[in-house]
């Protein structure tokens, strides 16, 4: 039996069993549920025992292994911009849009206090979050952590990140031996914490069972509503996301056709739905910049292979909606401020989300824990991940094509001033074709045989 099967049936069945307890009104079966939540409590508890150490050492290993930060060169510069942005444009989009979309969605407010006062990372009501919000100048003074040990342990994901890209940023500047020592430490690290991710999903079942039963004790059948809602919204939007590339492309991307782009991104696109990994879909990408678009060789050699491994812009879409969602679900409201801060975590942890099965929904919890919203909901959307997987790995595939694209006819049209120029500075235009006559050439260029 596939993990995903698994998965669906541990959580269909908790919802089966909490909405026959709901509906029966069984002091008996309502006692029950107590025995059972703990199991979906635990569950969380080991993938939040790992997140912090695994975003640390992701961050810091992605830059120390990436080519030399003064030497990366042209390419490499504008390519993390084009991430930055347009991940964040995506951020936006799935906190603009998704914000009205499940506001459609009803939710019993008495289910939805009682979830959030039996949410473990729920310490705080909604007004209780309004209200404690600090300045903005407070608010820019904490994103430099004092004391990252603390950060870390007050759950503060945004100054732990902004201090990790730090740290990295620093170790690209010390001798490389020194370097290469301490990232090998990172590395490790990195390695045995993806490894106890593993493990802890393998009891995932166990876990969505636990989580799913007290959710349906509270919602009834509106829990099974509540999670097809977020799957539409998930599919709209990233359709949306990668519907808008098209524009993008027609505008940015010099002399390629949409008809060009199309049909080189349909392949990579199959692959990466029907199997849910970018990285399936890399020697596609590979092949489409190269022999399709016949974009400059650096862009396949290159910038395909860096946009595979760092660049998700499926993330911001898939990231941002099921925050919202959570906030929702547990009665939340999230204030502006808070909603920056959703948006601003949401991007600098898409380059650190794991390259394992349900990825996006681990990398998620530090997002749920900057906004300070119950993390136990990551767990019950892990059970029915897997088509807003499919459509977010698509996603992110057709963003690395857009990447392609755009940076490459960029690349192509600096190369083709760049030979202009050099040959000005012959002394002449460039003789395109071969001549029989013997024309003596411009001063300082051999007489061709």
């Amino acid at each position: 039996m596939s993990p995903t099967l698994r998965l669906l049936l541990a959580l269909v069945g908790g919802l089966a069993l909490g909405t026959i307890i709901e509906g029966s009104g069984s002091a008996a079966g309502r006692a029950l549920v107590p025995w059972i939540e703990p199991l979906g409590t635990l569950f969380v508890n080991g993938i939040r025992m790992t997140i912090i150490p695994l975003v640390v050492t992701s961050l810091v290993v992605g830059i120390t292994s990436a080519p030399d930060t003064r030497t990366i060169g042209r390419l490499g510069g504008r390519a993390l911009g084009f991430m930055v942005v347009t991940i964040s444009f995506a951020a936006m989009l799935g906190i603009v849009a998704a914000g009205p979309l499940f506001g459609l969605l009803s939710i019993d407010p008495v289910a939805a206090d009682s979830l959030r006062a039996s949410a473990a990372g729920a310490e705080r009501t909604a007004a209780e979050s309004a209200k404690g919000l600090p300045s903005m100048g407070q608010w820019l003074t904490d994103l430099v952590p004092a004391n990252p040990i603390k950060s870390a342990t007050d759950g503060a994901m945004l100054p732990l990140i902004i201090f990790a890209i730090t740290f990295g940023v620093a170790l690209t500047r010390v001798d490389a031996v020194r370097r290469e020592a301490v990232g090998r430490v990172f590395e490790g690290i990195q390695d045995a914490c993806i490894q106890v991710v593993r493990w802890v999903l393998v009891l995932a079942p166990l876990g969505v069972f636990g989580l799913a039963v007290p959710l349906a004790a509270k919602l009834g059948l509106g829990a099974a509503g509540a999670l097809a809602a977020y799957i539409g919204v998930v599919v709209l939007l990233s359709t949306l996301l990668m519907a808008l590339t098209d524009p993008v492309v027609a505008l940015l991307g010099g002399g390629t056709s949409l008809a060009a782009y199309a049909r080189a991104t349909l392949p990579p696109q199959a692959m990466a739905f029907s199997g849910r990994s970018s990285l399936a879909a890399l020697p596609a990408m590979i092949t489409a910049t190269r022999d399709v678009l016949r974009l400059p060789p650096q862009i396949p050699g290159f910038l395909v292979p860096l946009c595979t491994a760092t660049y998700r812009l499926g993330a911001g879409v898939g990231q941002t909606v099921p925050i919202l969602f959570i906030a929702h679900l547990y009665g939340v409201t999230l204030p502006p401020a808070q909603l920056a801060v959703v948006a601003v975590t949401s991007v600098i942890a898409s380059f650190s989300i794991p390259g394992i099965p349900g990825g996006t929904i681990v990398g998620m919890i530090p997002v749920l824990m900057a906004a300070g919203l119950p993390v136990e909901g990551a767990g019950l959307l892990l059970a029915v991940d897997t088509i807003p997987d499919m459509f977010r790995t698509t996603t992110n595939v057709t963003g690395d094509m857009m990447a392609a694209v755009i940076l490459g006819e960029r690349e192509r049209r600096e190369g083709e001033a760049s030979d202009q120029q050099g040959h000005s500075l012959l002394g002449g235009e460039p003789d395109l074709e071969p001549r029989d006559d013997a024309e003596t050439p411009p001063p300082g260029v051999p007489r061709r045989k």
